[in-house]
This record gives C-alpha cells, sequence and structure tokens, in this order.
C-alpha cells in the first residue's frame, strides 16, 4: 500500500521536524503538550529551576501534578487543593454561579459566600470538573484515506469520520470522554481522554470588592490588587466515579491534590502554570494582522459598547436587574476591553511588520528548492486573495454574531427552537417532539431567571441599530432593510412591535408554546422570523466565498506546514485550543516605557492606596479595611504587609483563568487570573520582554479565606507547607 507508506513517511518527517531538540532555541514561549515535555523544555525547565521529574508533571500510569488540575466548566481552570476534591479558581470563572446563587435578599455578589460545613455547599446543574487522564498522536489514523488531490470538502469529512471512530471506540466500555484535536492548522491531530465529573458545589467566594476589585479600570493592567479566587468542591458517587447531583454523593478522593506553599517568591524564581487555555494563532500572517486591527477588532468593540450601555444604565437602577446582568455584562465587558487593547498592542508593537518578515523569510526558502516551489508557491498569493474575498463579509459575520446572536436573549431563544421545528415539521408530535420541549422548557427556565423585559427590549433594539449602521447596506438581508424603511428605521419601535406580539419574549408565553407544539406558532412568530433572517442573510453572503474560506484553511495548513520545515530546529507548540497545556518561566518584573519600571509583587499596602468607597469598583470592605488596621494578617504576612499579586513571564491566555501557578517543588504559589495590558497582542505574537501572567498571591487567598471570612474549616482541609 504505497499511499499509506508515504503518509507515514510524510508524517514521520513531520513530527521528527516537530521534536527535534535544539539547545539554542528560548523555550519561554509556549503553550505546550504534556506528552512532549521530554522532548521538548524538561532540560530548559531544569535550568531554570525546576526540581520535579518529568514523570513527576505527567505520568499516565501514576499519580502526577496533572491530576491535580481541572478544566472547571467550559472555559476556565481550576486546581485540586485538599484530599476531599476542593477547587480554587478564580472569582471570576466562578461568577456565573455565584451570581445564580444571589438574590436581593441573599446577595452573594455584594456579600460573599462561605460554606462553613459540606452541607452547606451550593449545587451548581450544569458545571462540571474535567480531569485529564492521558493524550497521544493520532494523526495518521485520522488523515487515513487523505491524499493530496482531496479536497478541502472530502478532507473535512474525512477527518471528522475518523475522529468520531477514535472518540467511540476509546470511550467505549468506559466513564471516560474522547476529543480528537488539531494541532498546527491540522497538520497534526492529538487524542485527548477526560474523566467529567459533573456535581460541582460552591464552596466560598468573596465579596465582589475584594474578588473584583479594580474592576473593568483595573481589568488586564497591572499592577493589580484583586483577589481573584473562588471555592469549590467535587463530589463523585460512593465508587469515587462521576455522577449527577445527588445528596449521597461524596466528596471526589482525588489522584493527587497540590500542597500549598506561603514561603512566597522571589525574582527569577521558577513557576509553571498548568490548565487550559482558550485561542492563540501565532501562526496568523500578515494579511490576518491587517484584518484584526482594521476590521475585526474594533468592530467587536463597537458592537459591544452598545450592548453593555444598555446593560450598565439599567443595572445601576435597579439591585434586581444588577444581580440578573451581572455574569452577562462581565462576560461582555471582559473582551469588550481585550480588544481595544490588543489592537493597540498590534500597532504600537508593529506585529505586522514582524509577520512580513517571517513572509519574506519564507518566500526566500521556497524560492531556493524546486520541491518547495511546488508544494508552497502559491501560499502567499492564495492567503492574500483569500483574506481579501472573506473579508469582504467580515463586517456582516462580526455584526450578526456580536449585536445580534449574542445580544437579546430572545435571539438565543428562537435559535434553540429551530431543531423543534425540524422535527414537528417531519414528524408531527412526535415523542422525540415532546423531549426536545421539555428539555428547552429547562434551558429556556435558566434564561428567564436573569432576565428584566424592559432591559430586553432595549438590547434587541440596540442590537439591531448597531448592525444597521455598520454592516454595508448590500450585506443586508432584504427583509430587514425593508422593514427599517417601513418603520423610518425606528429600531425602538420595531423592538417594541415585536416584543408587544412574540411569543418567545416571556416565559409564560413561550411556556404554552411549548405545550401546544403548533408548529405554526414557532414559524409565524415576529422574533423567530427576524432571527432565521439574520442567520439565512449571513449563511447566503458567506456560501459566496465558500471556495475562498477553503483555499484561506488549505494555505494556513501548508504555511504553518513550510514554516516548520523551514525552521526544522526550533521547537514550536500549537495553538491554543482549550486542551490541556503547561507553560514554564520565571518571577520577572518588566519596563513598559522609558522611564517607567514595574515590580514583580504588589500588596494589601496598594490595595488601601487605591481606596475609593464612592466608586464600586475601589470600595474596600469595612472588615479588611479593620484587618489592615490592626495588622492581624496571620500567618500570611511578608515584610509587614499581605502580598496580594505577583507577576512572572509565562505565555497564557483566556482559559488559563484560575490555572495554578505552581513554584519548583511542585507547590501551590498563586492562581492565574491575567495578562498585562502592554502585550494584549500575545496571542498573536509573544513577547517575552513584555509578556506577564498576573496571578494572585496564595498567601492572599488563605488570608481572605482565613482572616477576613473565618472559613478555618477549609484551612484544615489543606496542606499548608510553611
Amino acid at each position: 500500500n504505497q499511499k499509506r507508506i508515504k503518509m507515514k513517511r510524510i508524517t514521520t518527517l513531520f513530527l521528527l521536524a516537530l521534536f527535534a531538540f535544539s539547545p539554542l532555541v528560548k523555550a519561554d514561549e509556549g503553550m505546550w503538550l504534556l506528552m512532549s515535555i521530554d522532548k521538548q523544555t524538561y532540560k530548559e525547565m531544569k535550568k531554570k529551576g525546576l526540581k520535579l521529574t518529568s514523570k513527576q508533571i505527567y505520568d499516565i500510569n501514576n499519580a502526577s501534578l496533572k491530576d491535580a488540575i481541572i478544566q472547571f466548566g467550559r472555559g476556565c481552570t481550576g486546581e485540586i487543593v485538599s484530599d476531599q476534591g476542593l477547587i480554587l479558581t478564580n472569582h471570576h470563572c466562578g461568577y456565573p454561579q455565584i451570581q445564580q446563587h444571589s438574590t436581593v435578599e441573599h446577595d452573594y455578589l455584594s456579600n460573599g459566600f462561605w460554606a462553613y460545613n459540606q452541607s452547606e455547599e451550593l449545587p451548581n446543574p450544569g458545571l462540571t470538573a474535567k480531569f485529564f487522564i492521558r493524550m497521544e498522536d493520532v494523526t495518521e489514523r485520522v488523515l487515513k484515506g487523505v491524499t493530496n488531490s482531496t479536497s478541502e470538502e472530502e478532507r473535512a469529512k474525512i477527518v471528522r469520520a475518523n475522529s468520531k471512530k477514535i472518540k467511540e471506540e476509546v470511550e467505549k466500555g468506559t466513564t471516560y470522554t474522547a476529543e480528537v484535536s488539531t494541532m498546527f492548522n491540522g497538520n497534526q491531530y492529538c487524542l485527548f481522554v477526560y474523566e467529567v465529573y459533573e456535581d460541582v458545589r460552591l464552596v466560598g467566594a468573596p465579596p465582589s470588592s475584594i474578588g473584583k476589585f479594580g474592576a473593568d479600570t483595573d481589568n488586564w493592567m497591572w499592577p493589580r490588587h484583586t483577589g481573584d479566587f473562588s471555592v469549590f468542591r467535587v463530589y463523585a458517587d460512593k465508587n469515587g466515579k462521576p455522577a449527577k447531583y445527588s445528596k449521597d454523593n461524596v466528596p471526589l478522593k482525588p489522584k493527587h491534590f497540590l500542597p500549598i506553599s506561603l514561603k512566597g517568591l522571589k525574582e527569577n524564581d521558577f513557576v509553571m502554570v498548568m490548565g487550559f487555555p482558550g485561542t492563540t494563532d501565532r501562526f496568523l500572517t500578515s494579511f490576518g494582522v491587517e484584518q484584526a486591527i482594521d476590521i475585526y477588532n474594533p468592530s467587536v468593540v463597537t458592537a459591544r459598547t452598545a450592548l453593555r450601555n444598555v446593560m450598565q444604565a439599567d443595572m445601576l437602577q435597579e439591585p434586581r436587574v444588577r444581580i440578573q446582568y451581572a455574569s452577562k455584562f462581565a462576560s461582555l465587558s471582559n473582551y469588550w476591553k481585550f480588544y481595544q487593547g490588543q489592537t493597540t498592542c498590534l500597532k504600537n508593537l508593529d506585529v505586522k511588520s514582524t509577520k512580513q518578515a517571517l513572509e519574506n523569510r519564507f518566500a526566500q526558502w521556497i524560492e531556493k528548492d524546486a520541491k518547495r516551489k511546488a508544494e508552497y508557491g502559491d501560499v502567499l498569493a492564495n492567503l492574500k486573495e483569500a483574506y481579501q474575498a472573506t473579508g469582504e463579509y467580515e463586517l456582516l459575520r462580526v455584526y450578526t454574531n456580536e449585536a445580534i446572536l449574542r445580544g437579546a436573549s430572545v435571539f438565543s431563544i428562537a435559535r434553540q427552537l429551530r431543531p423543534l421545528e425540524d422535527e414537528l415539521n417531519k414528524n408531527g408530535k412526535s415523542e422525540k417532539a415532546k423531549e426536545i420541549a421539555s428539555k428547552l422548557k429547562i434551558q429556556f427556565a435558566g434564561i428567564f431567571k436573569d432576565y428584566n423585559i424592559i432591559t430586553e427590549e432595549k438590547l434587541f433594539a440596540a442590537g439591531l441599530d448597531v448592525f444597521f449602521r455598520n454592516v454595508p447596506i448590500l450585506h443586508q438581508s432584504p427583509e430587514f432593510l425593508s422593514n427599517a424603511f417601513a418603520n423610518g428605521y425606528d429600531f425602538k419601535q420595531i423592538a417594541s412591535d415585536i416584543f408587544k406580539t412574540s411569543l418567545l419574549v416571556n416565559q409564560e408565553s413561550l411556556t404554552k408554546l411549548l405545550e401546544n407544539l403548533d408548529v405554526t406558532q414557532i414559524t409565524n412568530d415576529p422574533a423567530y422570523i427576524l432571527t432565521n433572517q439574520f442567520i439565512s442573510n449571513l449563511n447566503e453572503k458567506l456560501a459566496l466565498v465558500k471556495t475562498q474560506r477553503e483555499s484561506l484553511n488549505k494555505s494556513n495548513r501548508l504555511f504553518v506546514k513550510g514554516v516548520m520545515e523551514m525552521d526544522k530546529d526550533k521547537h514550536f507548540a500549537p495553538n491554543a485550543n482549550l486542551t490541556i497545556r503547561y507553560t514554564y518561566g520565571r518571577v520577572r518584573p518588566y519596563e513598559p516605557k522609558d522611564g517607567i519600571s514595574y515590580k514583580y509583587i504588589t500588596t494589601l499596602d496598594g490595595v488601601m492606596a487605591k481606596e475609593d468607597n464612592s466608586s464600586w469598583e475601589f470600595t474596600v470592605p469595612s472588615k479588611l479595611r479593620l484587618l489592615y488596621e490592626t495588622k492581624d494578617y496571620g500567618q500570611y504576612a511578608e515584610n509587614g504587609t499581605v502580598p496580594v499579586a505577583f507577576i512572572a513571564d509565562l505565555d497564557i491566555t483566556g482559559g488559563n483563568s484560575g490555572s495554578p501557578t505552581i513554584n519548583a517543588k511542585g507547590e501551590l504559589v498563586g492562581i492565574a487570573f491575567d495578562g498585562n495590558w502592554e502585550a494584549m497582542s500575545g496571542n498573536i505574537a509573544f513577547n517575552p520582554d513584555l509578556q506577564r501572567c498576573i496571578s494572585v498571591d496564595i498567601r492572599y487567598v488563605l488570608f481572605i479565606i482565613d482572616k477576613y471570612a473565618g472559613a478555618t474549616n477549609l484551612i484544615k482541609e489543606m496542606k499548608i507547607v510553611k
């Protein structure tokens, strides 16, 4: 089988290039795969001060560091810190659950929450803790059947089919969940095996005046003084296996948990982070950078600004609305500010020129060899052409997603009704239709818990308005434009009319719709019709550039493959994609500008210096001030105060929130929660001089738990090293 032999040779050569060791390569940059630690980074980690063996970090047969790391929910990280399944993560990661349990009468967002025994811990339906079991390279199996002549559409089908087969084989007869993830833009595929626990309970959270101190003003900034942590616990059945919430479940006995060090850190000390980073695009070309600066980033900011303004105004007027929209507002705001900072950094650091320099070197490398010309000769030209073609509809894509589908809740409700409509049209009021409706009732109940119809109508109008003003008229649907024209482009009036007649905008009428199962009530609903107009319009426009989008995928894959072949002596880490990674470095200060130098640590003194009780962002709780004034710091002090946060030159991104920052001995010293403003282009281009990971110092975490909250029950179950 010559094709199979050829594919195996190609894969082998690719992996050899990928894992070749070069002592000249600086390994600080990279969100690394655990299975390759010995081949890629371990020697460099030892040089920087690591005291652990590689097996103590990643071992599939014995307990190791990786067994204490969880993916917390769908987009954060957490760490196990006791033999009873106690979890530490960020406050902003636990924020949705804290908000869900909050009411005006029991405002845990404002006042905090603490369980002083396990019976007081609060369940969180839908929240999961995902433990990593093992990983392996499955590139050859995933690409079986793919040849150089395979079209992109057919290639995608083959990859999906092969990945599904691998997943099913691994999961059969086990409690595991398997995922096949692409690396290096489709040049490599890795299998990740997890065990997912579904009973995760809220144990403790400081008030937002500690957990979100500085709020949006300080977000993505250093120096920081935020106690960004919350506490949860994972439960299992009596056999230690995953189970849905039950009063009979017991705290999980983990394979490994992290001891906690009170020794603190000094400049240049080794640290590492392990977690589930979300998305990076380090191989993005200059064409992509240009599109990010000119189109994508400012469009996201504009759309989210419109929605934020509506939420913020109503939240300030009424406590109930503040609680209802707190989590939505925080989620919206985080990357609203991020994209502002990223655009600034991409320009200030001239990332486009850096990318162009790589592309020029790549072009010169290609020209030196006929085989390279045959494989890579058209890559850069094809990339440029594909970006130009697909970029024409980028404004439509961004504003449809950000202003409409991410906006008013009714758009989400309408989208979720589509499978029910399809089933009713095909099979009428079948058992399957009733099952879908039953599940939707539960999902919609969660939406309406945090729903204020006055705010929702304003969000609806704001989304339509910002979409209309920013998307080229030629790219908007005729139906939407006709409606806008007929109403004098008064989107508040359009929203008012729809909210008066739609069955989807209040829980009672929507519940009746789900009970009646009359498909015409869905298809004739004005909110449902409008939602589908937006989705259909986007799909139709993107279909016009389907060929160019496929060309973009293929050209990006070849570009990455070629760059790695060109720099074959360099270690490459794949882009982040919510799979488990580790990064390592040192505690380091930095100098963002001429004449400005930042220390690597902040303290409680800085919290008090920022205190401004006229601003909700910088209010200091009276008990925290009393602890400060009396210097009642317990065992958590250093140099007469309490350390609050520190920075290190670690490579992290969104999804790493809540990740443990670990010292050379494998002990927990902090919880990663942010990056710094001067390096917000880091998802696209890593800058070792500027890039810093901000962690809350574990001593501040324990100080708040112990001295502020009095939750000594939690302190006692942790293993604390002095």
